[in-house]
């Protein structure tokens, strides 16, 4: 006698697990986050590196009439005879009456000319705060004995603030446009040494401050104003009105 057994089939009963969406909408685009970039190749180490070299060595030469500031200063002496001041006031703007002319001349700056002079106006911000607060900390004696304030050199901080800028907004177009700013910088800085108005530690140190402000003037500035262009389609010219008076011409072509 032969048993026939039904078989039936069994289904396994699986049991519902619960989902986490705690994280549901972290990454919707299911793009791997990107991993932080080494501080040695972040934007803000590669501001503050040289400048605060700079002002580093300055710091630390500043000795007064001593050391490597009195052999600097003893040979500009026999080399170089005093000018005027004058010369030095007029020579600390001059980066940026060269930012105007090429801008005039009708080539692309980095940044549109709004923009252009909101970095201007907080670099100046930053570095009159800064050079003047530590001027009256060090009270480093200028070398002719004038007054407290030799140190850092503020006319060599200004040319270099203005040459940075000079070369960050047209870098892209040509390195000759920084080059000559920078070579308008350093002879503003001759010059004070040439007049006596400083040791040679104040304009390095200077020239750091400069450079500084220029540098966290950029990497600080957000434009507020979007990424449409704004003041490229202005333009200026230099004119002459009927009774000969010169003067400045400035259009605007508003963009459709």
């Amino acid at each position: 006698m032969l048993l026939f057994g039904a078989i039936h089939p069994v289904q396994a009963q699986v049991k519902p697990t619960s989902t986490d969406t705690t994280k549901k909408y972290a990454n919707p685009g299911g793009v791997s986050a990107p991993g932080s970039k080494p501080f040695l190749k972040s934007k803000l180490f590669k501001a503050v590196a040289i400048p605060a070299v700079l002002i580093t060595y300055g710091a630390i030469t500043a000795q007064g009439d001593a050391g490597i500031n009195h052999s600097e200063r003893t040979f500009v002496q026999k080399q170089f005879r005093p000018v005027s001041t004058g010369f030095d006031n007029t020579l600390i703007i001059a980066p940026y009456f060269e930012l105007a002319a090429v801008a005039i001349a009708g080539v692309e700056s980095r940044n549109d000319r709004i923009n252009t002079l909101l970095i201007i106006a907080k670099g100046e911000a930053i570095m009159l705060a800064s050079t003047f607060a530590v001027k009256y900390i060090a009270r480093e004696t200028r070398p002719d004995g004038s007054d407290d304030l030799s140190f850092p050199s503020g006319h060599t901080a200004q040319a270099f603030l203005a040459a940075s800028i000079v070369h960050t907004e047209f870098r892209d177009k040509s390195q000759w446009y920084g080059i000559g700013a920078y070579t308008i910088a350093t002879s503003v800085a001759a010059l004070r040494m040439i007049n006596d108005k400083h040791w040679q530690s104040d304009v390095v140190a200077g020239a750091g401050f400069g450079i500084l402000s220029a540098h966290l003037a950029y990497l600080s500035h957000r434009n507020r104003w979007g990424r449409k262009s704004i003041g490229r389609d202005v333009g200026m010219s230099p004119t002459y009105f009927g009774n000969g008076t010169p003067g400045m011409t400035i259009s605007w072509r508003p963009s459709n």
